[in-house]
């Protein structure tokens, strides 16, 4: 069909993939809403409660970046999808570090409570403040190699821990530029609770 025929194919996807980051942006931003005059309090960040979460990841391209991010200082989330099955998890830092990334991995066919291997796995790489998004647009660019879960103090939640890999790279969503996340390994929450029984 031609370049205007994958641009069609893509528009959806990545409609898609604003209001999944969208949701994730207003998440993670912790509200400031006081009467006036009165202290803000505000607690410090960290992935887990337990203190075990973090991401560690080498971006290299439109993004050069070695993270290595400890719980401490570090937001993340996770819940089911359903299209495709499997879950979402978002990591970034609340010091808005340089540069300031929100990583999003969507991995395809993770079930609730079990350990899986060659998970495929999306990918979204956002450049916060700034219009650079990069994206797999799809499952078949990265790989998470081993992944295991362990229940969560809260019913029906997990500590999900991967590690994995990307063969090809993320592609800018608007202008150009790619972003080749070569490898990944990260331990966050993932809440099943909004799966449909």
């Amino acid at each position: 069909m031609g370049s205007r025929g994958n641009m069609e194919e893509m528009i959806p996807i990545f409609a898609t993939q604003a209001l999944i980051i969208g949701g994730f942006l207003a998440a993670v931003t912790p509200s400031v809403a006081a009467a006036p005059g009165a202290p803000v309090k505000r607690t410090e960040a960290a992935c887990l409660a337990a203190g075990d979460g973090y991401l560690r990841a080498k971006l290299a391209g439109a993004v050069n970046a070695h993270i290595e991010w400890p719980n401490s200082g570090t937001r993340c989330e996770g819940e089911f999808r359903e299209k495709p099955p499997g879950v979402r998890l978002s990591f970034q830092r609340a010091s808005g570090a340089a540069p300031n990334l929100l990583l999003v991995f969507g991995l395809t066919g993770v079930k609730e409570g079990l350990s899986a291997q060659e998970v495929k796995t999306n990918l979204t790489v956002i450049v916060q403040g700034t219009s650079r998004i990069f994206g797999t647009l799809g499952d078949s660019r990265c790989t998470v190699d081993s992944l295991n879960q362990r229940p969560l103090g809260e019913a029906r939640s997990y500590r999900i821990e991967a590690r994995g890999f990307c063969t090809q790279p993320a592609h800018a969503v608007r202008g150009k530029g790619d972003v080749l996340v070569s490898t990944f390994e990260f331990a966050g929450p993932v809440n099943f609770n909004t799966e449909q029984k």
